[in-house]
């Protein structure tokens, strides 16, 4: 998982990607970038930390430009080196190149084998690299971008979200599942693309609408244009945005993440009533959830953990010996609110389950005398290929082992986790429009080893090209 925009805007757009991307920090803690096209030179800046590390105000001041794509990274694909920060920059036939991706490639090998046997050099080691090199190759033979994406889409087997300026003309692009999120705005003087309408809010920015699946557009001085490249028989929207991975108040695929995480939070409750002191969160991300299971089961809801709001997400921590350190740093029990009181602990996900251990502890010895788990997603069973930094099912706490001996294992008092039927129905779409590989092994894609349900995509020849209006949702 990574957060990526892209902005063109007749007042200037560093400011205005700092901004946003401060906005997708959630999607992405090792690395930031920022490309800027000044209509003759691009400026960039890119550097390992958060986005308010990496760039000050002087170094804001000379991204100069009214076109520019920024980059969070969080990496799945590609070691922790400098030169696998995004966004990654090209020149070619006296073009200037820049592509920022969100996502994961499964045929990453492949693709790279044949492009160096082609004579193709590479300099990362990440599969945004593999994505640019087929566009620029793709765009030599062509000469046209809209060529070049759909001979891209054709090749790329995975998820992927991606946004590419060339020479101050932004094209943004998603795969035809549609796995990974991304979205349209209204700037002031200007369009943006971005991961999540969260990026848009924070620039009082208009959110349009997603990007669908398999769609092409094109933003510049001129406005938008909206291509349809690809068309899937089914969609397979990744299930952990709804989860974990997405900002509370973003808007993802028409479906507002909060009032998801919320039903589920009563759904939890309706499955697997417990009588109980109060409802707890592990904030942040459970708390919305624990919300909902507060409405519907009238105990009321106290924060019983206090969060250190200067640490980041534990859970794309790059290892795991540093999240089970973070822990202790990121939350402290309130023994006031724990002291003898029986407390229903609600979270969104338990992955290898050392942390919903840890947590369970501190309440203990906090004085808590009985904590009943409730867990907004089902049980996680196998890894993801597709973007999300899943481990392998020998550290998924809950690949081999029954919900039981999972609750016996974190220590918990009771443990549920919400079914798959309650979720689906929670976020909205049918379960055949949701990628649900981490939960039940059965992809969307072909995947060596592993079972998948794929589908039909069929490429739209003679794309037909229209204003944005004719495709506001």
């Amino acid at each position: 998982m990574c957060g990526i925009v892209g902005i063109v805007d007749a007042g200037g757009v560093s400011i205005q990607l700092y901004y946003a991307l401060y906005a997708l920090q959630h999607r992405g803690q090792e690395s930031a970038g920022i490309s800027t096209f000044d209509g003759t030179l691009v400026h960039k800046f890119k550097g390992n930390g958060l986005v308010a590390d990496v760039f000050s105000p002087s170094v804001l001041s000379d991204l100069k430009g009214t076109a520019g794509i920024g980059h969070v990274r969080y990496p799945t694909t590609g070691a922790n080196l400098p030169e696998n920060i995004q966004p990654l920059n090209f020149q070619f036939q006296e073009h200037f190149i820049s592509i920022a991706h969100n996502g994961n490639l499964v045929n990453t090998c492949e693709l790279r084998a044949e492009y160096e046997q082609a004579g193709q050099i590479f300099t990362t080691t990440t599969d945004t690299e593999i994505i640019a090199k087929i566009l620029i190759d793709a765009i030599s033979n062509s000469g046209s971008v809209e060529d070049a994406v759909s001979f891209c889409m054709r090749k790329l087997v995975g998820s992927y979200s991606v946004v590419i300026m060339i020479d101050g003309v932004l094209y943004g692009f998603r795969d035809p599942l549609g796995i990974k999120p991304f979205c349209i705005g209204k700037t002031e003087h200007g369009y943006m693309v971005a991961s999540e309408s969260v990026a848009a809010d924070a620039l009082s920015a208009k959110f349009l609408r997603d990007v669908k699946p398999g769609e092409l557009i094109r933003i510049d001085a001129e406005g938008v244009r909206c291509m349809q490249i690809a068309v899937a028989g089914k969609r397979a929207h990744c299930i952990f945005e709804y989860i974990y991975f997405a900002r509370a108040d973003a808007i993802i695929d028409g479906v507002l993440v909060y009032d998801v995480r919320r039903q589920i939070g009563q759904k939890l409750f309706e499955e697997d009533p417990v009588k109980a002191d109060s409802v707890c969160s592990v904030p942040d991300s459970g708390t919305a959830y624990a919300i909902g299971y507060a409405e519907r089961s009238k105990i009321p809801f106290v924060e019983s953990l206090m969060k250190n709001r200067y640490m980041g997400r534990t859970f794309i921590m790059p290892s795991q010996k540093e999240r089970e350190k973070a822990v202790r740093i990121k939350l402290n029990p309130i023994p006031a609110h724990l002291k003898d009181k029986s407390v229903v602990l609600v979270d969104d996900s338990i992955v290898r389950g050392t942390t919903s251990k840890r947590i369970i502890e501190m309440m203990r010895d906090a004085g808590a005398r009985e904590v009943h788990m409730r867990i907004g997603s089902p049980a996680i069973k196998a890894p993801c290929y597709l973007g999300v930094d899943m481990p392998t099912r020998e550290e998924l706490i809950a690949s081999n082992k029954a919900e039981d001996e999972v609750r016996h294992s974190i220590t918990a008092t009771t443990l549920h986790h919400v079914s798959i039927d309650a979720l689906v129905e929670a976020i909205g779409f049918d379960r055949e429009s949701l990628c649900t590989g981490c939960l039940t092994g059965c992809y969307p894609l072909p995947i060596e080893g592993e079972k998948a349900k794929t589908c039909q995509i069929n490429f739209v020849d003679g794309t037909v090209q229209s204003k944005l209006g004719s495709f506001e949702a």
